[in-house]
């Protein structure tokens, strides 16, 4: 058999096989050393990052009128955040019901307070974030050809690509409401599997608020060729479903945010969602990259170091162009009625 007649065989749909690429036997995802092996998000830039999530799963408590608030961790990696959370929150007289969100092994040494979880718990009280978790819900890929036919895109191990059947049903319905496609060659990632994984991990939450962050464009600026693509040990490489690397991208995270509406579920309807900017959201929970005063170097030159380390940290984390523009997606989740006996 061919080389040729083996990809011709193995060809399927870029959701299938990077479902099989990230998460099969020896996929990505499973591996060892977890995605900090490959890639640095922001809860490996710095501290400040959970210290900022601790912050705002307090006001969610807050809300909610408990100290014993959950906090769920989608996509936990290797419960990099949910570990830093509960150091951050120690101090703040809260007893965290804390669950980290994985399909791989739970690794050695975790905190024994964190449940480890291949799902999301129904009906907790308290924060859902999501870090980067939604761009790597596998998605299938349109393009458009010469005659204006959005067409799936059909993909071989080795990452070779060839036209599919043409786009039709819901996903067709997707396109046009959120990534219209007009012009031969451009290109999307049709979101829908992720407005589902979003919406059903919202309907967890019994109360509380559910929060998605990710790299992520709107439909007024969706790119014209998708962003597929892959990394590796802390290059972007070329996409290719083997197992060997991450394959990543972009979130249309207002067709996320406008899915939670859709689940039917008990209790009050949902609030709109909010969209803001990582900058944004972390401002408001107090991260700044605001150099200390000068004068504090002769004050206190141990605290001026400290001080100017915590600076650079915020700064990388709110940068414009980087870490700054990723977007936060905001969904309070109100209480419903009370249960009998509560």
């Amino acid at each position: 058999m061919t080389d040729e007649t083996c990809r011709e065989r193995e060809r399927t749909g870029w959701r299938e096989a990077a479902e099989r690429a990230l998460y099969g036997p020896g996929g990505f995802y499973l591996r060892p050393e977890g995605p900090a092996g490959h890639f640095r998000t922001s809860v490996h830039a710095s501290p400040l990052y959970a210290a900022a999530v601790a912050r705002l799963l307090g006001e969610v408590a807050a809300e909610l009128g408990t100290d014993e608030p959950a906090f769920v961790d989608v996509g936990a990696g290797r419960g990099e955040l949910v570990t830093g959370v509960l150091a951050a929150a120690a101090g703040a007289g809260l007893a965290v019901r804390a669950y980290a969100v994985e399909r791989a092994a739970r690794p050695a040494g975790l905190d024994p307070r964190i449940v480890w979880t291949d799902r999301v718990p129904r009906g907790v009280r308290g924060l859902l974030f999501a870090n980067e978790w939604l761009d790597n819900v596998p998605v299938d890929v349109a393009e458009t050809d010469a005659a204006g036919v959005a067409r799936y895109v059909e993909v071989a191990p080795d990452g070779t690509e060839r036209p599919g059947a043409p786009v039709t049903g819901p996903d067709a319905e997707w396109l046009a409401r959120w990534w219209p496609l007009r012009e031969p060659g451009a290109r999307a990632e049709i979101g829908r599997p992720r407005d589902r994984a979003w919406a059903e991990a919202v309907a967890c939450l019994a109360a509380g608020r559910a929060v998605g962050v990710d790299y992520a464009h709107v439909r007024a600026s969706r790119p014209p060729f998708g962003t597929l693509t892959g990394f590796r040990e802390g290059r972007e490489v070329p996409p290719v479903p083997d197992g060997s690397c991450d394959l990543t991208a972009h979130v249309a995270l207002d067709a996320c945010g406008a899915a939670p509406g859709a689940v039917v579920r008990s209790g009050p309807p949902l609030p709109e969602p909010e969209l803001v900017t990582q900058r944004e959201a972390l401002r408001r929970l107090g991260v700044f990259g605001a150099r200390p005063p000068l004068a504090l170097a002769s004050t206190d030159p141990a605290g001026y170091v400290r001080a100017l380390a915590s600076a650079g940290e915020a700064a990388e984390l709110t940068a414009p162009g980087g870490l700054g523009d990723f977007l936060w997606l905001i969904q309070r989740v109100p209480a419903g009625p009370a249960e009998p006996g509560r």
